[in-house]
């Protein structure tokens, strides 16, 4: 059973919502023609699979050491000789440090984004498939975090665990567990009213063959398009958490950190201090993109 998906908005995102269709593998089929035949996705798609290449490659790119510093060469401009990219202010080369920087980012961005995928995306089907007091009982407990912004929240869970990569993984997982569960509750309990699922509970189905058969296929869909446009949102918090001080500590090369140790260097060499705000700029802008294509594809009235 595959997916209609017209448009729902649910807390500022515009997501797709299921409705079903006749044809599963012909619909998914459609959806990658629409994703191939769409230049903006291919492109941002290039740029992230070539961001992540060369962060998982980097200790094999024969690149300079990202933590060896220098007093003599700090702050070197871009195009400098062996340095094509300038040196930090500790004298470390910057190709070097973004590159092992977006091993850092990328990690920060999707992991927590993934765990809070399985524990709110479970919840929220729970929630949305058994209905009553459990539904009421999740989403009241979902209420409470949501009535934090997230960046406050992010914020405070991370100066109350204090700094460091699993506290800020911790504390992104945290405050991401909401709004997917939110959108699992919604789409799970549309999904719970159609027809065959009607059917499915008549002949005498268990309910976990139902949401494993009829269920998950159509709910995931809509989960995974929103939960793909979080990353960027994840990306940004753990850049502010660590530009903060409350996120990856020195010297650790990750581009939240490297916009706070370089930001004295605004003054000196502007277009230096910005590499690692453009970098993360580019990616988060990549996600959003790819998220907006993957919507538009599984959206087969479009």
């Amino acid at each position: 059973m595959a997916l209609q998906s017209p448009s729902l908005d649910i807390g500022g995102a515009v997501l797709v919502t299921p409705k079903p269709t006749a044809g599963g593998r012909g619909y998914w089929q459609s959806v990658g023609r629409r994703l191939r035949r769409d230049p903006v996705t291919l492109i941002c798609a290039g740029i992230l699979i070539l961001l992540v290449l060369a962060s998982i490659a980097a200790p094999y790119l024969y690149l300079a050491d990202p933590y060896k510093t220098s007093m003599i060469r700090r702050l070197y401009p871009l195009g400098s000789p062996n340095h094509w990219l300038g040196t930090d202010e500790l004298g470390r080369d910057m190709f070097a440090r973004l590159i092992y920087g977006g091993r850092l980012s990328l990690f920060m961005g999707v992991t927590p984004v993934v765990c809070a995928l399985l524990i709110g995306g479970s919840l929220g089907i729970l929630a949305g498939f058994v209905g009553g007091k459990t539904n009421m009982a999740i989403m009241r407990i979902m209420d409470v975090f949501y009535a934090f912004p997230s960046v406050l929240l992010a914020i405070s869970l991370s100066g109350a665990m204090g700094a460091g990569t699993e506290n800020t993984l911790l504390s992104l997982t945290l405050v991401f567990i909401p709004p997917i569960c939110r959108v699992s509750e919604s789409v799970t309990t549309q999904v719970r009213g159609f027809d065959f699922v009607d059917a499915a509970k008549a002949s005498g189905a268990s309910a976990f063959t139902i949401v494993r058969v009829h269920v998950l296929g159509n709910v995931l869909g809509p989960i995974l398009v929103y939960a793909t446009s979080l990353i960027s949102v994840a990306i940004i918090l753990a850049a502010g958490l660590s530009f903060l001080g409350l996120g990856v500590k020195p010297p650790e090369p990750e581009w939240g950190l490297m916009l706070n140790t370089l930001r004295q260097a605004i003054y000196v060499n502007p277009v230096l201090a910005a590499l690692p705000g453009v970098m993360i700029f580019v990616t988060s802008i990549c996600f959003n993109l790819m998220s907006d294509g993957l919507r538009a594809a599984m959206d087969v009235k479009a």
